[in-house]
């Protein structure tokens, strides 16, 4: 009986090694090959579970999702001789596993082949292209025949070229430094042609201003004469109308405002007879008894 048990149990074990030999499971983003002595027999790409003659047959899996490769960065010549450093990817797809297998047996020697490709199409493309064109929007363009060409030389190997894309394009390091100093000379003329300019144009302004304010202050001063003319004009009337009015007063009066003007207080001494000219108001008002003016 337990003898019995343990053939059981051996022919079960058999049995599932045999049955995990000869099944295997395609998942949607895998496509497999199924090989016997190194030939293909078939091609599974239908999601589930299949299986293979065991032990004799063997499943090779390729990827079917859209894959990405970043090619390192390369220095590439233009048709003016500038020298680029691109940086580019591409996205690719195996769309014929059985080419691909037979071509490039696995994804690393598809992305050494790959390199090439991109590599060749890269100089192919820029160097026939000035520097200028790589900077504007026809850059567009220029990435599309890349692909193009990319994508023709993929398709022998079973594989579908997407896209291909310029992440980055520098100039060499001592390109760069030769650039940024002949951009900083360039700049500094401008700057000082700018400054030039606005030294000239602040000097018409200036000029200008200077010009106005001449012209503003004549046209001032002389509305001032004028002014100051028709206000004498209107003084001395108003005077011959006061003294025409009462002439004694007026002559006091005016007496009396050269006399504060001429002689002011604690600074001024006269000395001169009483019957001067200048005190002649003081003279007469003492000859009516008023009393006597001080000779000092």
């Amino acid at each position: 009986m337990n003898r019995t048990l343990i053939i059981l149990g051996g022919l079960a074990a058999i049995g599932l090694i045999v049955l995990s030999s000869a099944a295997f499971t395609v998942r949607e983003t895998e496509q497999v090959l199924i090989r016997q002595f190194g030939e293909v027999q078939r091609i599974v790409s239908e999601p589930g579970l299949n299986f293979k003659i065991p032990f004799i047959q063997n499943a090779t899996y390729f990827d079917k999702r859209v894959l990405d490769y970043d090619a390192d960065r390369e220095e590439i010549p233009t048709l003016d001789q500038k020298q680029l450093v691109v940086d580019a990817f591409a996205r690719y797809r195996i769309v014929d596993p059985l080419r691909f297998y037979q071509t490039v047996n696995n994804e690393l020697v598809f992305q050494d082949r790959l390199s090439n490709i991109l590599n060749n199409a890269l100089r192919s493309e820029i160097g026939s292209i000035n520097l200028s064109t790589v900077l504007t929007e026809k850059r567009a363009d220029l990435m599309e025949r890349i692909s193009d060409l990319v994508d023709i030389e993929a398709r022998n190997l079973g594989v579908e070229v997407i896209d291909v894309r310029i992440k980055r394009v520098d100039l060499p390091e001592e390109n760069s430094q030769a650039i940024f100093r002949r951009m900083q000379t360039q700049r500094e003329q401008e700057a000082r042609r700018i400054r030039a300019e606005g030294e000239k144009e602040a000097r018409t302004i200036r000029a200008d201003a200077d010009k106005q304010s001449r012209v503003i202050v004549a046209e001032a001063r002389r509305e001032a004469e004028i002014l100051r003319g028709e206000g004498d004009a209107e003084a001395q009337n108003i005077y011959n109308a006061a003294f025409t009015q009462d002439a004694s007063f007026f002559e006091f009066w005016r007496s009396m405002q050269a006399m504060q003007r001429g002689l002011t207080p604690d600074t001024t001494t006269y000395v001169g007879p009483p019957q001067a000219d200048f005190l002649r108001m003081f003279d007469s008002r003492m000859q009516e008894g008023e009393g006597s003016l001080p000779t000092n």
